[in-house]
């Protein structure tokens, strides 16, 4: 899958869950549990693993978990119970590898791969939790506007500290501007979560663009899907700290 092809995916799936989190909960809720499934499929082959059927269900499991805790969690903190959730996730990855009948070579790295990837598709909650906080879909549609622009500007073609650095100018303005045009989200805080999300956007890109399993379409899309996921958890945090 070329650079081009899963920028504008990334891009579209930041504009979806910018539409989800202004209609309501349940919409981003299941478009998270969509990530979470989209990530779960390609992160194994991606990381290289050595059982993926295994790591796949562990990922998606621990994944959607989570995002059902955060979705009917009735009361503040909604991710009260990610501890628990993550602590099953962490034993489902030893069962999955009880599992094998390979000879349970690289051991570690199968455990700390799941683990990892069961981490990065837990940060998709992150959208539905600030969504469920008082004024918190205008910080959710701030953060999606500036991922879909630092994710389009990314695949553009030049020196990539320019690139790079474009990508968080354009994701800083994004957010600066989502932050001006609705009042519940303030100026500073907009321009913040802006940066934010371009520097991860760059650096995702920086860490994964050069790995020989893009060529495959399920990694491809495991990587389109990964700047969504992680920015969950950025917004919500600049929403804790910053917005209150």
């Amino acid at each position: 899958m070329s650079v081009e092809t899963r920028s504008v995916l990334t891009a579209v799936l930041a504009a979806l869950v910018a539409v989800a989190g202004f209609v309501d909960v349940l919409p981003l809720a299941a478009l998270a549990a969509v990530l979470v499934v989209a990530l779960a499929a390609g992160w194994p082959v991606l990381a290289n693993l050595a059982f993926p059927p295994g790591s796949s269900a562990v990922v998606a499991l621990g994944g959607l978990g989570a995002v059902a805790a955060v979705t009917f969690t009735p009361l503040q903190p909604y991710l009260q119970h990610m501890p628990v959730v993550l602590a099953g996730a962490v034993v489902l990855a030893f069962v999955n590898e009880l599992l094998r009948r390979d000879g349970r070579t690289r051991l570690v790295e199968s455990v700390s791969g799941t683990v990892a990837g069961t981490v990065l598709a837990v940060c998709a909650t992150g959208w539905v939790a600030t969504a469920r906080v008082e004024g918190g879909d205008a910080l959710v549609v701030a953060g999606a506007v500036a991922l879909a622009l630092g994710s389009a500007v990314v695949a553009l073609r030049g020196r990539p500290w320019a690139v790079y650095l474009l990508t968080v100018v354009v994701a800083t303005g994004g957010g600066t501007l989502v932050g001006w045009l609705l009042p519940t989200v303030e100026l500073t805080t907009g321009a913040v979560l802006g940066l934010g999300v371009g520097v991860l956007v760059a650096a995702l890109h920086a860490l994964f663009d050069r790995l020989p399993a893009l060529a495959r379409r399920l990694p491809g899309v495991a990587v389109a899907v990964l700047p969504v996921t992680v920015t969950g958890v950025l917004v919500y945090v600049a929403g804790r700290v910053l917005a209150g």
